[in-house]
């Protein structure tokens, strides 16, 4: 499953370099149902995830009524992407490879 979407950026627990987005309400639902199917360990939603021009391995995970998508450090520098940007996302989940 594809999903492409906008959010903010935002700090959750912790100082900087701790940056998420959280998947926009109207698509929580599909994420809930491809998680049903990837899932593993306390909900963790396997993902590959674009930001920009660049590419990642991640997982999502829940928290409250929408999931979390943690921006790695490597990614906020490659994508001069910070605390409050608006930025747009490509997530594919359960496309993640294991190398």
């Amino acid at each position: 499953m594809k999903l492409a979407f906008e959010a903010p950026v935002i700090e959750w627990r912790g100082p900087p370099p701790y940056l998420f987005v959280a998947v926009p309400e109207h698509l929580v639902g599909e994420v809930a149902y491809a998680a049903r199917e990837v899932s593993y360990g306390w909900g963790m939603v396997p993902a590959t995830v674009r930001i920009g021009r660049t590419d990642f391995t991640t997982a999502l995970f829940r928290r409250g009524d929408t999931y979390m998508l943690p921006i790695k450090v490597a990614v906020q520098r490659a994508e001069g992407v910070g605390f409050g940007d608006r930025i747009a996302v490509i997530v594919e989940i359960g496309s993640v490879s294991r190398c």
